[in-house]
């Protein structure tokens, strides 16, 4: 069993929890926030499809998990284009 590199294992199986599980869900989290009950207020009349205001701890919520998955996928396509080009060697 020495040429199993269980370190290098638990590490993938973490990350691959977190990012390929981890994500949605917390995508799926913040669209519930979005549609958490609150006071929400109709101002553009009873015809119209527009509701204004809402729940504010959702919508915070929502933004949080949203910023944090831009943030992912930032992180992601960084590391995919430092792949793509490593840094100059030093002399």
């Amino acid at each position: 069993m020495g040429w199993i590199n269980l370190s290098a294992i638990w590490k993938i199986v973490v990350f691959g929890l977190l990012a390929g599980a981890g994500l949605p869900a917390l995508f799926a989290i913040g669209l519930r926030a979005l549609v958490m009950p609150g006071s929400r207020v109709q101002t553009a009349g009873a015809d119209s499809d527009h509701v204004y205001g809402g729940n504010v701890l959702g919508l915070v919520i929502a933004a949080i998990c949203f910023l944090i998955i831009l943030a992912a996928l930032g992180w992601g396509i960084y590391e995919v284009y430092q792949i793509g080009h490593p840094a100059p060697a030093k002399h």
